[in-house]
């Protein structure tokens, strides 16, 4: 057992690496080119010490440093930062207490994906590159009523995601649409988030040239779906290299 010097010190540690992997989580975005300006945020938590690190609002990306990461606790409360956190804190906030298997989160307004949010649609499985990643459809929440948007909007477009997932593993569902918004993801770490971002919107281009071509498509199978998902996931996953 570390003594309380040691454990400062490996936590001090914890939180400098997660700082750098939410801020290369963020460039992701950019390069996979879903976020324009400052639009969109990532996010990582360190769950022993009961942080979170999130982007800072408003911040250009290229300028960002991991120093500039702001750190916060749990109930939002500003732990180290000389910048003021994403304006969507409270709902990162929100997904890492009810999703306590997630480690990281992203938010865009990518194109395609806020296409189908703005539409209020999930996006159908609507075949095998769909079902390595998203074990069914991507879900789509209820609109906020006029009362919750003026309320305490950014939670409770986190009580909006919870809810829709209430008989949905997120695990296995690692992004939603928020309707009339964008999308979230998540993952096990920031970087998880933000390439399953970048795969989420693959799929709802994909999915819209689909529905354009074939409307009342059914998509893939179950069977080819169970096929293709847990391939990649699970306890008898066979796709990649042993680790």
């Amino acid at each position: 057992m570390p003594n309380a010097t040691e454990q400062r010190q490996r936590d001090t540690s914890a939180l400098e690496a997660l700082k750098e992997q939410v801020l290369e989580a963020n460039l992701e975005l950019v390069r996979q080119g879903l976020v324009l300006f400052t639009f969109g945020n990532a996010s990582g938590i360190d769950r022993r010490q009961g942080l979170v690190v999130i982007k800072p609002s408003g911040v250009d990306y290229s300028a960002l440093r991991p120093s500039d990461m702001v750190v916060t606790d749990m109930e939002g409360n500003l732990v180290d930062s000389r910048l003021k956190p994403s304006s969507d804190l409270a709902t990162h906030l929100l997904l890492y207490k009810e999703f306590p298997g997630i480690g990281g989160v992203a938010h865009t307004h990518s194109e395609y994906a806020t296409a189908w949010a703005q539409a209020g649609l999930e996006i159908p499985a609507y075949g095998t590159t769909h079902a390595d990643y998203f074990y069914g459809p991507v879900p789509v929440t209820k609109e906020l009523t006029a009362e919750e948007i003026g309320g305490d909007y950014v939670r409770n477009t986190g009580i909006a995601i919870t809810r829709r997932f209430q008989s949905l593993d997120p695990q296995a569902v690692p992004a939603v649409l928020v309707a009339g918004h964008a999308p979230f993801c998540w993952g096990e770490t920031p970087l998880d988030a933000a390439h399953n971002a970048a795969v989420l919107e693959t799929v709802a281009r994909m999915a819209y040239f689909t529905n354009n071509l074939r409307q009342g498509c059914t998509g893939v199978s179950q069977a080819l779906l169970d096929r293709h998902y847990f391939r990649k996931h699970g306890a008898n996953a066979t796709y990649g290299q042993e680790k």
